[in-house]
């Protein structure tokens, strides 16, 4: 019996470990390409990698074109049919439309050229126009570099001399990428990233195949084109007026702020605080999360995101004597994003997606902490009562700040605890009950208006009910009755009253 018992209490509380776990734990086979590729996603590419979003985008690009294409065609064909059966109903004109008629048929010849040419899907022609535009002189080419820019510029001077020969053709074809960049300002920012993709795409290639240099120097070459491209295309490309990254920002910090009283142990958060070697690591996770937003340069975001999640390792490995899993890490990162609120985080998060070397973002530690990051991004924005183990009734009134969780016990605080912080829980405490008792005292005194309200309704329905049940009935006034000596003409001669007589002494 004590064996069967110790077995329920055991599965018993693996359930309930499970049960907390149920709206946080994402399966590793998640965070992959849903493809099957072996690559990560990404929740901006719709669960894809680069590499299958591209062939999915292209695929879904090349319908589209085919479809518009068709329709123009048959618009072609049906203005014609129409413009031709006007022609043979109407027979001679005056001399005074001719000319009329002729420009109208210029002009919808070129009309039609113009659709016609417009969805031309050749990709020759587009190759062809791509290398015109690269070649075009860019009007921007002489403004004022910023000392940031001059700087990783000499930067990237010196680091490829040691390249050579590839080297110059690598500063040519970076030159070239700029300036066209600069032409494409006016395009849709999918369209620059697909472009800046295809980029590293070909210099990787043409490092690999033409130029023949190691695996190793080409991931540092592409690391250092990536800086110098992104650091003179930042303004234009982070954050663009043409898309809603900023109004996503917002929302974002303000679905967070809502979420300040979400505790570490609501998320199953295997982290100690008051350990001060793991508070300093918190500290750290945070501030590394709030500067990627300081960051130019996708990799050095992606490079801020890692060592927050390295710090977020080391600080679950201190407390737990073990190291950290997937399901200790995934809610910690929660808990760090809740807790720090990065500024402009779906802005970086988009920025990265679209203009980062897409080879760090399918492999690597760097693709699988930023997987996990818009993971956590997601989760937060969807996070509901159930996922924290909640009660509607609870997680509605902590959304509108009515009250507040419980906070710990002033007991249960370790003797290295200051006093300070022990009476600033009392207080907290004390402010609780007291909300709690206004709450209350307001219900109530509503309650008794309404029983006031209905009381007073319910008299006045009473009394109505009675006097239309016994109506009254105001009879005229009677005349006054007149005196009984009205009539005595002799009034004059009674005698007068009775007078007390007084008597002296």
């Amino acid at each position: 019996i004590f064996l069967s018992l110790t077995f329920f209490s055991l599965n018993r509380k693996k359930m309930n470990l499970k049960s907390e776990r149920r709206g946080i734990h994402v399966d590793q086979s998640e965070l992959l390409c849903k493809k099957g590729c072996g690559y990560y996603g990404n929740p901006a590419w719709q669960g894809y990698c680069s590499k299958c979003w591209r062939e999915e985008y292209h695929r879904a690009r090349q319908k589209q074109i085919q479809e518009d294409w068709e329709l123009a065609e048959r618009l072609q064909r049906e203005e014609e049919e129409a413009y031709a059966s006007s022609q043979s109903t109407q027979g001679a004109q005056s001399l005074t439309f001719s000319k009329f008629e002729e420009k109208k048929t210029n002009e919808k010849t070129r009309k039609v050229t113009t659709v016609k040419k417009f969805f031309t899907a050749s990709s020759r022609t587009g190759a062809k126009k791509e290398i015109q535009e690269a070649k075009a002189p860019s009007p921007s080419i002489n403004r004022q570099s910023s000392i940031e820019t001059d700087r990783v510029s000499k930067e990237f001077i010196e680091f490829l001399k040691t390249y050579h020969k590839p080297g110059q053709d690598i500063y040519k074809q970076c030159k070239l990428f700029v300036d066209a960049m600069n032409h494409k300002k006016d395009l849709s920012i999918e369209v620059q990233s697909e472009f800046a993709q295809d980029f590293y795409q070909n210099v990787a290639e043409k490092l690999q195949t033409r130029w023949k240099v190691p695996p190793e120097k080409v991931e540092k070459a592409m690391d250092q084109i990536e800086k110098y491209i992104m650091t003179r295309q930042y303004k234009y490309v982070f954050c663009p007026e043409t898309t809603d990254d900023e109004k996503k920002d917002l929302a974002v910090q303000k679905r967070i702020r809502a979420l300040h009283w979400v505790t570490p142990q609501m998320l199953c958060v295997p982290v100690n605080e008051e350990i001060p070697e793991v508070s300093d690591l918190v500290v750290k996770a945070i501030t590394d999360i709030i500067e990627m937003d300081s960051k130019r340069v996708p990799r050095d975001k992606l490079a801020c995101i890692t060592k927050c999640s390295k710090h977020i390792f080391n600080a679950i490995k201190i407390t737990k004597n073990e190291p950290a899993s997937a399901d200790d890490f995934l809610p910690t990162l929660i808990y760090i994003v809740l807790k720090g609120n990065p500024p402009r985080l779906q802005s970086n998060i988009q920025y990265i997606t679209r203009f980062c070397n897409p080879s760090r973002l399918m492999t690597g530690e760097d693709g699988y902490y930023f997987t996990n990051l818009c993971c956590a991004v997601a989760f937060i924005e969807k996070l509901d009562a159930q996922s924290l183990n909640l009660s509607q009734e609870d997680f509605d009134r902590f959304m509108t700040g009515q009250t507040s969780p419980k906070k710990q016990e002033s007991d249960s605080f370790s003797p290295d605890v200051c006093l300070g912080v022990k009476q600033m829980y009392k207080n907290l405490d004390l402010l609780s009950q007291l909300n709690e008792r206004q709450e209350r005292i307001v219900s109530e005194a509503k309650k008794l208006e309404k029983d006031l309200i209905d009381w007073t309704d319910g008299i006045t329905k009473e009394v109505q009910d009675i006097v239309e049940k016994y109506p009254l009935e105001i009879k005229p006034k009677n005349q006054a009755l007149a005196a009984i000596d009205s009539e005595n003409v002799e009034n004059d001669k009674l005698p007068p009253p009775l007078q007390p007589q007084v008597y002296a002494g």
